[in-house]
């Protein structure tokens, strides 16, 4: 039986696109309220959205003509949020780099009991050097050096959230609880001393699900090594296809089970009464304001001439490097690479399919829906992280308009399931120690 869409979607800041503090219906300093980011989970509750996703960046955006996209702790607000609303998950981005191991295990087993096992811990590996500057004089490592940190991190989380089993003794005098069942974890590492064990007894589903993102050979490794919902930057369907075999042929190298991953890739909906709508809504909040002006934005970041582009020949794919140093993420450069060399694509259709590094899906509430469908009966991707241009109003009219058309065709449930979300994705508890360590090895 075929599982299940998935559908997340991204709340950070005011939106998706930096000029969505223009659009917002009232102030654009909401960024900064709670009530901005419980209204808007109310909303994807409302619309049986399995998660809300919180991306997170430690640094503040120089620009004042962009949105700072990350403000509050992801991790300190899902806790807030997940006892003001039921039912709804909360996928929370951490930095290894940047995080120590027992502090986040004792946050996560935390949050997990809170929520009642409503929480997926999105694992990054920080790339910016903006980031590395306010956690100390040392400069960010290098990227070899950052994935084996992270390999090490996610070994002794891992560890620590089994570390304690909370039982009786066989002897109520004995105590409260039986030390038999709190084992240290003794590591001792490259990167980390920890002794453990924690002192959170394990968590509801015994421990939240992991997400990762990873795109780069090392990013993929370390995906199969820990992750279980893979979000991802998928621009066409062969381009996806590609992905979906490269990391499964990885994960079988690695001995994981290829049905305990899921690809939830990014989606950026625009919704018009009319495509012809939808098209000038996109203009007017990517801030470009014509078709012309998201012309000029594409040869801006491609590094091309203006006066030298021609919008109606094949993009190359060679316009989209990934260096060890860029200060984004190296999925999305790959990404945009990955659709040229697919397909034969004008950059004026380039603009049409692509925003903020993800996919851009712009039409009406049929075209839109249509489209989940597809892709997600092809196969290849399990669902959607949603990313709506402007919140809240973007991502209301998705939850109106294009949820009740997943439900009609029988993707998408019309009521939350019992359980925490590693039941509802079907995801069961893998012998988790066994892969963790088996993870670390592979650094």
């Amino acid at each position: 039986m075929q599982k299940r869409l998935i559908l997340t979607a991204g709340i950070n800041s005011t939106g998706y696109l930096a000029d969505s503090w223009r659009h917002v219906g009232g102030s654009p300093l909401v960024f900064a309220e709670f009530d901005h980011y419980l209204r808007t989970t109310r909303i994807a509750h409302a619309g049986t959205l399995d998660a809300v996703f919180f991306s997170d960046h430690p640094a503040l955006g120089a620009d004042p003509a962009q949105r700072p996209l990350h403000s509050f702790e992801p991790l300190t607000l899902s806790t807030a949020l997940a006892v003001a609303v039921p039912d709804i998950g909360f996928e929370i981005t951490v930095s290894s780099t940047y995080s120590a191991p027992y502090d986040l295990a004792r946050r996560l087993a935390t949050l997990d009991h809170i929520s009642g096992g409503r929480v997926i811990c999105n694992i990054v590996s920080s790339f910016n050097p903006a980031v590395a500057a306010n956690y100390g004089s040392a400069p960010l490592p290098p990227r070899e050096a950052r994935y084996r940190q992270a390999h090490e991190f996610m070994s002794v989380v891992g560890a620590l959230l089994d570390s304690w089993e909370l039982r009786r003794p066989a002897d109520p005098q004995a105590g409260l609880w039986d030390p038999d069942f709190a084992r240290p974890i003794g590591h001792r590492g490259e990167f980390y001393n920890v002794a453990g064990p924690l002192n959170v007894p394990r968590d509801r589903q015994r421990r939240a699900l992991i997400g990762q993102a990873g795109a780069s050979g090392p990013g993929l490794d370390f995906a199969v090594a820990y992750g279980e919902i893979i979000y991802c930057s998928l621009l066409s369907l062969s381009a996806a296809r590609a992905f979906r075999d490269e990391l499964h042929k990885r994960a079988i190298a690695k001995g994981r089970d290829v049905g305990s991953l899921r690809v939830v890739p990014g989606l950026v909906p625009i919704i018009g009464r009319s495509r012809e709508e939808a098209l000038e809504r996109h203009e007017a909040v990517s801030g470009t304001g014509s078709e012309e002006g998201l012309l000029r934005r594409f040869a801006r970041d491609a590094g091309i001439d203006y006066g030298a582009l021609d919008p109606d020949a094949p993009v190359s794919g060679d316009l989209f490097t990934t260096t060890a140093d860029q200060q984004r993420p190296a999925g999305f450069s790959q990404a945009l690479a990955e659709l040229a060399r697919h397909e034969r694509i004008t950059p004026r259709q380039f603009v049409r399919r692509v925003e903020g590094g993800h996919r851009l899906v712009a039409g009406t509430a049929d075209d839109i829906a249509a489209d989940i469908i597809a892709w997600w009966r092809s196969g290849i991707v399990d669902g959607f992280n949603i990313q709506a241009p402007v919140l809240p109003d973007d991502l209301s009219d998705f939850v109106e308009q294009v949820v009740p058309r997943l439900q009609d065709a029988g993707i998408f449930p019309r009521h939350y399931e019992s359980g925490s979300l590693r039941e509802r994705f079907g995801l069961t508890q893998e012998a988790s120690s066994d892969r963790y360590l088996k993870g670390s090895g592979s650094a």
